[in-house]
């Protein structure tokens, strides 16, 4: 097989995931060109990680919900609530800062567990269960803050999404150590894929020509130490960047190596054949969104850590950014497809698209038919990729 048709290969072998990586890399072009520079900034690219953080970490939940087929239109208002319980524990009643947190993720499992209950056991649509919920914990979050925001919070806590990691190691105009994470990151990824790439010739599957597979590594480590060389001669490594990727991390293990998510694609793909082969449905269901709820845990304290406060509105749109950071990153709508990777991709999309079309001081109405119209293009897309794969059969 020459070269250029193990590119194409490469190209088609999956085009929903394919395609994603080719439209964000054309979406930053094209920002960065009718931004003049600013957008690919050091310290701009360090506020996209600070100001979309917590909409990826609720995609990394979302993403699991949508491959079992479900759907979670209440983590915006989660969101709120456990921010709204973190800042009266911390900030009105003087307790320690990481109790707040603590508070947040226990309400946030609890949370799950109750919606959990209902969609698993109960058997009432997670849409409807998410729905309620949407309703209920945005009155919930009005009656723990009695309508009035409360800021601000201790040093400590603001600084979960704020601070960075910077000077541990020296570095002359740059973060040294920030330089070195992200070293042994691409370390990491390299003989990961190694790996990978040695199990399928093993088991004779097809696998990209050697320089290929070099080239892709390269290709990677290229982007990532750019990446990482903005982040250190800006302020350094921000710690928020270090939860989501010990939650990427984790959670690409958890869908790709564990039992639990191969039963999360059985369910999305064929609930009837999932039942029939032994997996317990309800109990793996109950699961999923007592994650949900736990992620959204994480991001409302992530959220208002960032905000330095509680809000009674906190949290307002959160819940459709995060769907369609996983329809954009390659999710199917119908379940059984979707990956955390693929999500990130999603969510990193519609946060350069904010991004810069707050640089260009583009209207807000203009921003949301933008985003509007991308995430409908990436569902046809994902409508058409079927049709053709079901009439090349």
């Amino acid at each position: 097989m020459t070269g250029i048709a193990n590119i194409r290969e490469l190209a088609t072998r999956n085009m929903r995931q394919s395609g994603i990586y080719i439209a964000f890399v054309f979406i930053v072009g094209l920002f960065a060109i009718l931004s003049d520079g600013l957008l690919l900034s050091p310290a701009n690219i360090s506020n996209i990680v600070l100001q979309y953080s917590y909409i990826l970490i609720l995609a990394i939940g979302m993403v699991i919900v949508i491959i079992a087929g479900h759907i979670d239109l209440s983590v915006g208002a989660v969101v709120a609530f456990t921010g709204a319980v973190a800042a009266t524990l911390v900030i009105k009643n003087g307790l320690p800062w990481w109790m707040g947190i603590v508070a947040a993720l226990v309400v946030g499992l609890l949370v799950g567990a109750w919606q959990g209950f209902w969609v698993a056991f109960v058997g009432i649509p997670a849409f409807i269960v998410t729905l309620a919920g949407m309703l209920l914990f945005r009155g919930a979050t009005l009656l723990v803050l009695g309508n009035i925001s409360l800021s601000p919070f201790p040093r400590e806590y603001s600084q979960i999404a704020s601070g960075f990691q910077n000077g541990l190691i020296g570095g002359n105009g740059f973060d040294a150590f920030t330089l070195v994470i992200f070293g042994i990151a691409i370390a990491g990824y390299a003989f990961s894929q190694w790996r990978s790439r040695q199990a399928r010739v093993r088991y004779q599957q097809a696998v990209e020509a050697f320089p290929l597979f070099v080239l892709k590594i390269v290709l990677v480590a290229a982007l990532v130490m750019w990446f990482a060389w903005q982040l250190a001669t800006s302020r350094g490594l921000p710690n928020v960047l270090i939860i989501l990727a010990v939650l990427i991390l984790v959670y690409g293990l958890v869908t790709n190596r564990t039992v639990f998510g191969r039963h999360v694609y059985a369910i999305g793909g064929n609930l009837s054949a999932a039942q029939l082969s032994g997996v317990k449905v309800r109990w793996v269901n109950f699961w999923i969104f007592v994650n949900m709820g736990f992620l959204a845990g994480v991001a409302g304290a992530v959220y208002s850590a960032r905000s330095n406060g509680a809000q009674p509105n906190a949290g307002q749109m959160f819940e459709l950014d995060a769907i369609a950071a996983c329809f954009i990153g390659g999710a199917a709508v119908t379940g059984g497809v979707g990956k955390v990777s693929g999500a990130m991709v999603g969510g990193l999309i519609m946060a350069v698209m904010s991004n810069g079309m707050q640089l260009m001081s583009i209207d807000q109405s203009v921003q949301q038919v933008v985003k509007g119209l991308v995430l409908l293009l990436a569902v046809a897309f994902d409508v058409y990729n079927k049709r053709r794969a079901g009439s090349a059969r």
